[in-house]
């Protein structure tokens, strides 16, 4: 028989740090989504997690999967972190930058064929 596993240190479950949300006040928030922490904003009066958050995201964007990476929370949780500091005005969001539509391969083998007819 193994011995009790004794909790870990500093270990506080999901619903504590959302205050008992399990969804966020806002659903535009997908993984690949852009986050920006407002610098001229104060942090007190905001929690442990939200201070994390905010240190974080003061470096430069991060994606919201790179948020939750980085503090070891679960997705669900920092979209509730995100969407409270989004409407505290703390954090702004953009959508990612899109991919570069490539241009068609009909057009490309014209040019390449006008490069070879000048060579």
């Amino acid at each position: 028989m193994s011995p009790p596993r004794k909790p870990e240190r500093g270990l506080v479950r999901a619903y504590v740090v959302t205050e008992g949300r399990a969804h966020p006040t806002r659903n535009t928030l997908d993984l690949v989504t852009l986050v920006m922490a407002m610098n001229d904003r104060p942090l007190t009066g905001l929690s442990p997690e939200k201070r994390r958050v905010m240190e974080r995201c003061r470096g430069g964007a991060l994606s919201v999967a790179e948020v939750a990476g980085h503090l070891s929370l679960a997705i669900s949780v920092t979209k509730v972190l995100l969407s409270d500091l989004i409407d505290s005005g703390h954090i702004t969001t953009r959508a990612p930058v899109p991919e570069a539509q490539l241009p068609d391969a009909q057009i490309l083998q014209e040019v390449l064929d006008g490069l070879r007819a000048r060579l």
